[in-house]
């Protein structure tokens, strides 16, 4: 073996190092997720329900006793009106998942820190992974898998430091991700070995980095689509005078408004779909520079294009006053399921020229 060989190796069996060492810390930020949730369920500020049944009337809604650390803080609600024109309901944000628990944040806090933690550790894997190959770490299911994780939190920690409020998304995303990285290394993991001759061209940078940050943005997007269905389908239940159960009320009611979730999985959408456009556009000009033709209807990039049509249709629907709410909702899903499907599916189980990789 050359020294050159014996190096790839080792960056090799250091990034598999990183890679579990990123779950491991992954693991830790997923209980700390959790301990703010458990946490935030004691505390009874500004919680939804009480908003949605307090009397439309009053000009100032009751104020809320709330004890922390040996002391007592009074808080007022926020005035809600609860029936808004047209039927819309006007709902506040959710306090998130502290609750307004003073322990139930410092968990929070300690959840976000060990997840940045977890990011530059598993980066840290993916940059070993492209030294041991000395390319892009994009030539197999595997890579793929690892960057898209590595995309998906750096997206949520971009949100963070935006100072949005997403932080509520923590516990989903880091369940997500250990799923996605317990199924790298287990049924998808590839050992270090060069590209094909077809992918040796800079568009595999341009169009594979596209598709990957597309997918983790697409794949938040779909996180707060479900989660907009079960609080809209809560705030219904509660403007119907109906009673949903204990769990639903202490995890639903913490969470943002329905309209505000509606608002953001449709934002990020709209936002990363011309990047989208994009890449399909580049894939095609990549196939005409490595197999003579720009559109083959590959599997592959046949379902490309169906995601296309089907975000678009979602864009659509949702930009017309009788397509918001539920209906755009499961357009947006149905389209997140095409994404999915053109990566796992296609590449599984449908052969085509992109099936060079195998998994």
């Amino acid at each position: 073996m050359t020294l050159a060989a014996a190096t790839n190796e080792n960056l090799a069996q250091i990034s598999n190092v990183l890679i579990y060492s990123a779950m491991a810390v992954y693991t830790l930020a997923f209980f700390a997720y959790i301990a703010e949730w458990l946490f935030g369920s004691r505390s009874k500020v500004a919680r939804t329900a009480a908003a949605l049944t307090a009397d439309p009337a009053a000009k100032k809604a009751p104020a809320v006793t709330v004890h922390k650390a040996g002391g007592t803080t009074v808080l007022e609600r926020p005035k809600v009106t609860v029936r808004a024109a047209a039927g819309r309901r006007d709902v506040p944000d959710g306090p998130g998942a502290h609750g307004g628990d003073e322990q139930g944040d410092l968990y929070g806090r300690i959840a976000v820190s060990l997840t940045v933690l977890a990011f530059l550790v598993e980066l840290g894997g993916v940059i070993a992974r492209a030294a041991s190959v000395e390319r892009a770490p994009w030539g197999n299911m595997y890579e793929f898998n690892i960057t898209f994780s590595t995309v998906a939190v750096g997206v949520y920690l971009g949100l963070l430091a935006l100072k949005k409020n997403v932080r509520w998304l923590g516990l989903f995303l880091t369940t997500a991700v250990l799923l996605d990285l317990g199924l790298a290394v287990t049924v998808l993991y590839t050992a270090s070995d060069q590209l094909v001759p077809a992918l040796h061209s800079y568009w595999l940078y341009i169009h594979v980095s596209t598709a990957i940050f597309c997918g983790a943005v697409f794949y938040v997007g779909a996180m707060a689509t479900i989660l907009y269905l079960f609080k809209d389908s809560y705030e219904t239940k509660l403007a119907g005078g109906g009673k949903p159960g204990t769990f639903a009320t202490s995890v639903l009611e913490r969470l943002p408004s329905a309209a505000s979730l509606d608002k953001f999985s449709y934002r990020v959408n709209a936002a990363v779909f011309p990047l989208w456009t994009f890449t399909i556009i580049a894939g095609a000009i990549w196939a005409g520079d490595a197999w003579g033709r720009y559109w083959g209807w590959d599997p592959k990039e046949t379902w490309s294009f169906i995601t296309w049509v089907a975000y678009a249709g979602y864009l659509h629907a949702r930009a017309t006053a009788g397509w918001k709410g539920r209906k755009a909702a499961y357009l947006a899903l149905i389209a997140f399921g095409c994404w999915l499907f053109n990566y796992y599916g296609v590449n599984i189980f449908v052969s085509g020229k992109h099936s060079y990789a195998g998994v």
